[in-house]
């Protein structure tokens, strides 16, 4: 509904967003979670239309989103365990070696879905026994948490069915200046993410 009354116009929160305020939470991946320093909210974009007119082509919405890339950013530990987490995550999906790691990633994640861990055996990605294959303990959910001035959590960016889809290389040097700690990027693909108010079980959409 378009707000015309120029007293409800007026903005309730004067304060501004920080860039360093924020938490980023993760379910699979604990100890990147903890070392986390940089992440983002992904940008959306609409797809558009065009009518055709004898003179300028005039551009009408579509229907259809798209969600960019869940990016964080995590400075790794002396024994590479954040790191073999996402690497051992993206091994199982791709199963690279052998096809059972992708059954070993669907049984070691299968508390996310119990009732469908006892109901299939899977040993690859395209042979099952007892029915199909439960793709849930392939992703997880993330919540990305936005801190007020006073670091409350006040809006949480909730993204659901996350897997990642790419990892950045770790680059040695002995030839450095000064000690520059390792960092890793890793991008995420995601079904789609809300924005909901701290500790709420609804999502929230503003309509304008």
């Amino acid at each position: 509904m378009t707000v015309i009354t120029a007293y409800n116009r007026q903005p309730t929160k004067f304060d501004y967003a920080s860039a360093t305020q924020f938490k980023f939470q993760l379910s699979k991946l604990p100890k990147v979670e903890y070392f986390t320093t940089a992440c983002n909210i992904p940008g959306i974009s609409l797809t558009a239309t065009v009518q055709p007119t004898p003179l300028a082509d005039i551009p009408l919405p579509g229907d259809t989103l798209t969600f960019g890339d869940l990016e964080i950013t995590f400075l790794v530990d002396e024994n590479l365990e954040n790191y073999r987490e996402i690497h051992g995550w993206m091994y199982g999906i791709g199963f690279p070696k052998s096809r059972t790691q992708f059954g070993s990633l669907i049984k070691a994640n299968a508390d996310r879905f119990p009732t469908q861990g006892k109901e299939s055996k899977a040993t690859d990605a395209g042979k099952v026994k007892y029915g199909a294959t439960p793709l849930g303990p392939l992703f997880s959910d993330a919540t990305l948490s936005v801190l007020s001035s006073k670091n409350n959590a006040n809006i949480e960016v909730r993204f659901n069915d996350v897997f990642p889809s790419s990892l950045s290389a770790l680059q040695f040097d002995q030839q450095a200046d000064d000690v520059n700690y390792l960092t890793a990027t890793v991008s995420f693909k995601y079904k789609l993410y809300e924005f909901a108010v701290k500790g709420s079980s609804n999502t929230t959409e503003t309509v304008t």
